[in-house]
């Protein structure tokens, strides 16, 4: 399976919407809370070039943000970037 990386803060509702459609697929992703870890947000800006949350990263590659990902889930090819269609 394939390592999810997910930049978030607290109260952030776009963080939850994206939390939870990577819940309804079943995806287990490691949470980093950019007011809470030190320099976790500079290093969110420095690999996705962004400095809003949520960011999110598949195995290190940047595949956006939560309008990002529910669009390449209304695409159908979300799937495939997470590692559900091996």
């Amino acid at each position: 399976m394939s390592k999810i990386e997910i930049y978030t803060s607290p109260f952030c509702g776009f963080c939850a919407q994206a939390k939870r459609l990577l819940g309804t697929k079943g995806i287990k992703f490691e949470e980093i809370d950019v007011t809470m870890t030190p320099g976790a947000r500079q290093d969110m800006i420095e690999r996705a070039g962004r400095t809003s949350v949520p960011q999110i990263f598949v195995d290190g590659e940047h595949i956006g943000d939560c309008d990002g990902i529910h669009m390449l889930d209304a695409r159908g090819q979300l799937d495939a970037k997470l590692g559900l269609d091996r």
